[in-house]
């Protein structure tokens, strides 16, 4: 056989329409006719032909020196490595386990309101707080969770307080998110946080009717009402640019995807992220399952749908983006991590991402104190009042828990075609599936990936330049009219090098 080039690393799945779509180790991408794959991988492609020459500039293959291209390869694959360099950035802390409400899917296993032996203490709360602040990552981000945080607010103040004191020294990219219901929300509590630039996140699942379904207050009363009202008054005292929301998507909520949109809509949010519920904490019970949950196979097909429905109320002039598509989008079509810490390779877990429970016990995810809080304390990590910062994030069990979050090295991973674009869950694989490799052919985690993935790439495939542009404009975070007025005809499936 006379090869007059040499191939490159790349992985190929099979698309409808006798199309071959093939991926190199940096996320490049392209499709290919099954006839010309074939004479590709068989050495038979002209090397002079138009083809080749697309090929050879996205580096699937090369007729020239192979080692400034491998080192232009290396390049490009640093950058969408470069989550690892700085270490963890996120540091969610779990100030209180009290709950005003009680959610029947809560996956945090919320305490009652009165139960204050679940708060943090002081002394564990600075002893936190000067944990996360040794982190080697130049940005550091603490996020208060619950449980609702605002039930113990004082402690919110001084992590805070403690954060910019320490910072004075390490002058670290410091931010904050208090992760509220907003049911206790006060204007004290507002301008505390816009003074010390704290931004929030709440949970709306849809208009009342499914949202009051399984986000009801202790005493059955309706929390809808006091969270549009809340946020109403959120809104006189932030930008609104502060306030972000996630919405849950339960069995009641699945058929009714275009509601919870206009929802969010409604309520002036510009953003939703649609995601399947998760599989711990209360969701677990059996008869909460039969409430809430649902195969993964219906949460794909309703997000097929719903997804053409956004996307064409932003051709109307309504901009609202789905997080969940622009996130993966951002890995298919620009060299760029996306810092995303569930979807990573190596896992996010720990390294990208720490939980540090109201007790002072550190997990690598949030996911694994939920597995805690049901019995299972595999992925316990340490203690912030009895263990220094080294003992904690350079253990054993940390470089273990990585080094089997590796898709290079995972079964039925290592030749996907996805895998430049997707990440591994060791601890939901392990929760689920009962080992922290898993089991893809049997995983619901890459069931779903990989269907949404071939949906869009063949929206891509078909690249209409009215889809490109709202998935630009999302990626971008620019306005639609701004992506329109480029002067090019349109940006077309390709990937920004």
């Amino acid at each position: 056989m006379n090869k007059s080039y040499t191939l490159l690393p790349f992985r190929f799945g099979r698309f409808p329409g006798a199309t071959v779509l093939v991926v190199n180790e940096t996320g490049d991408f392209q499709f290919l006719p099954t006839e010309l794959f074939d004479q590709l991988i068989s050495y038979r492609l002209d090397h002079r032909s138009a083809e080749f020459l697309d090929l050879k500039g996205k580096h699937f293959v090369t007729d020239t020196e192979i080692e400034p291209v491998i080192e232009l390869l290396a390049t490009k694959y640093r950058t969408r490595k470069a989550f690892l360099t700085n270490f963890t950035a996120l540091h969610i802390v779990v100030v209180t386990l009290r709950c005003n409400q009680k959610c029947n899917y809560c996956h945090a296993s919320s305490q009652p309101q009165e139960a204050k032996r679940w708060d943090m203490n002081r002394e564990t709360a600075i002893n936190t707080t000067k944990m996360i602040m040794e982190t080697p990552s130049p940005i550091v981000k603490i996020e208060f969770q619950g449980g609702e945080p605002l039930l113990n607010f004082d402690i919110v103040k001084l992590i805070i307080k403690t954060a910019k004191e320490i910072n004075i020294k390490k002058q670290k990219d410091l931010s904050f998110v208090v992760c509220t219901n907003l049911t206790l929300i006060t204007e004290e509590v507002l301008k505390y946080l816009r003074n010390e630039k704290v931004l929030i996140s709440t949970s709306l699942d849809g208009p009342q009717k499914i949202h009051d379904l399984h986000r009801r207050m202790r005493d059955g009363s309706s929390s809808y009402e006091k969270f549009v009202k809340n946020l109403e008054l959120s809104r006189k005292i932030l930008a609104p640019e502060e306030i972000s929301s996630l919405v849950t998507i339960t069995r009641d909520s699945l058929g009714k995807m275009t509601e919870v949109v206009d929802e969010y809509i409604r309520q002036g949010f510009c953003s939703i992220f649609l995601r399947p519920i998760n599989p711990y904490g209360y969701a677990r019970l059996e008869h909460v399952q039969k409430l809430v949950d649902y195969p993964i196979e219906d949460f794909v097909d309703a997000y097929k749908k719903v997804l053409p429905y956004i996307i064409d109320l932003n051709l109307k002039g309504m901009r609202i983006e789905e997080c969940f598509t622009s996130l993966l989008l951002t890995r298919i079509l620009t060299p760029f991590s996306t810092g995303f810490v569930d979807l990573q390779s190596p896992s996010g877990a720990g390294i990208s991402g720490a939980v540090y429970d109201y007790n002072g016990d550190v997990y690598p995810a949030d996911e694994g104190r939920m597995l805690a809080k049901m019995g299972d304390r595999t992925f316990f990590m340490g203690n912030v009042n009895r263990d220094p910062y080294a003992r904690v994030f350079n253990s054993n069990f940390l470089r273990d828990l990585i080094s089997k979050s590796c898709l290079e090295t995972l079964p039925g991973c290592h030749s996907c075609v996805f895998q430049a674009y997707c990440g591994s869950d060791p601890i939901r694989n392990y929760a689920i599936q009962g080992t922290m490799i898993g089991h893809r052919p049997t995983s619901g985690f890459c069931f779903m990936h990989k269907e949404i993935f071939k949906y869009l790439f063949e929206i891509l495939r078909q690249d209409s330049p009215d889809y490109m542009d709202v998935f630009w404009s999302w990626i971008t975070k620019r306005p639609l009219e701004s992506i329109r007025m480029r002067p090019c005809a349109n940006l077309k499936a390709s990937r920004i090098t």
